[in-house]
């Protein structure tokens, strides 16, 4: 007589109702207010940018995946989201061939050569980001003055800098920095240079705020970024703040706020434990701080989240639950 052997797993144990694609709408209901303030400050150069992102990002998904002989499944929003993320990387006035070469590669070398959703080791937006930008640095850092649509219906673009870029330039070029930003509404509200999902804190963290409430996802991450984050830009602004931005500017600017809320809380390319997304999040704070205030390029944000990604399997595999019915080692 057969005996029945139970299969001891590791948790979760829980089956949920919630489904793929209800989870990525609501990650799509949360990016809605940054992207309305993108639209708002960059009107059509924005529209134009999500839009080709959109067909160009769906239209490679349905493409490999039909070479492949798996199922079409867009329904899932899966990749819809990837083209909005990837979007909000971009600059607003993107050209059509560098949102094109992107969404290859967010979805081609970012997430179809691993084997499709689930199974990709790096967020596949950034992946993109980092190639376009290691690859077209020009296109990349190409920034324009943002101008609230009620005020301008035409389609010309006035070149502007970042507070991050233009920090870094003035370091390199003088060793100090000499500009002063003090108009503390702009970050907040999004009136200044940059990508479409850089420039306004307060619809970031509105968005974030969301996940959290709706559980999809928690707080260990964002937190344990951001505190790592400012344990090392505060203090090196105290000793050199003619050598740094303040850790205000430095949060409420650049990419910081769409990492920590939206790109370092991927479910598939972050951990699976509390205390293993904490020591993720430190992570990423440590080297985007880093990078910051050490690196050669004014951002670290996606740097500091693909660099981490790598190392998840080996989080997940020293920091993880108890079998079900594994005894108490002594």
């Amino acid at each position: 007589m057969s005996e029945n052997k139970l299969l001891v797993t590791f948790s979760p144990h829980i089956r949920d109702s919630v489904q793929t694609d209800k989870i990525m709408l609501n990650v799509i209901y949360a990016l809605i207010p940054a992207i309305a303030v993108s639209i708002y400050y960059f009107g059509f150069f924005a529209l134009k940018t999500y839009i080709l992102t959109i067909i160009f990002t769906l239209a490679f998904e349905a493409l490999f995946l039909k070479i492949r002989g798996r199922r079409i499944t867009l329904d899932d929003n899966s990749a819809l989201v990837t083209a909005i993320l990837l979007a909000m990387n971009l600059p607003p006035a993107s050209p059509w061939w560098l949102i094109l070469i992107g969404s290859f590669i967010a979805i081609v070398v970012g997430k179809q050569v691993f084997g499709g959703l689930g199974q990709n080791p790096f967020n596949p937006a950034l992946v993109a980001r980092v190639f376009l930008l290691i690859s077209w640095p020009a296109q990349m850092t190409s920034w324009i003055k943002p101008t609230p649509i009620i005020e301008n219906f035409n389609f010309d673009s006035v070149s502007a800098a970042t507070p991050l870029s233009q920090a870094k330039t003035e370091l390199i070029s003088n060793g100090k920095i000499l500009t002063e930003f003090s108009d503390a509404s702009a970050y907040f509200l999004g009136n200044i240079g940059g990508s479409l999902g850089e420039i306004s804190a307060i619809a970031l963290i509105l968005g974030g705020l969301y996940l959290i409430y709706k559980k999809i996802i928690s707080w260990h991450i964002p937190v344990s970024y951001l505190i790592s984050f400012l344990l090392i830009v505060i203090p090196y602004w105290l000793f050199f703040p003619d050598k740094s931005l303040s850790p205000f500017i430095h949060l409420f600017t650049g990419g910081l706020m769409l990492g920590v809320f939206f790109m370092a809380t991927d479910m598939v390319t972050s951990p699976i434990t509390k205390k293993g997304q904490i020591i993720f999040g430190v992570g990423c704070g440590v080297l985007t701080a880093v990078i910051r205030l050490f690196g050669g390029y004014p951002e670290g944000v996606s740097f500091a989240i693909l660099l981490m990604n790598a190392f998840v399997p080996l989080i997940d595999y020293y920091i993880r639950p108890k079998s079900l019915g594994e005894a108490e080692k002594v």
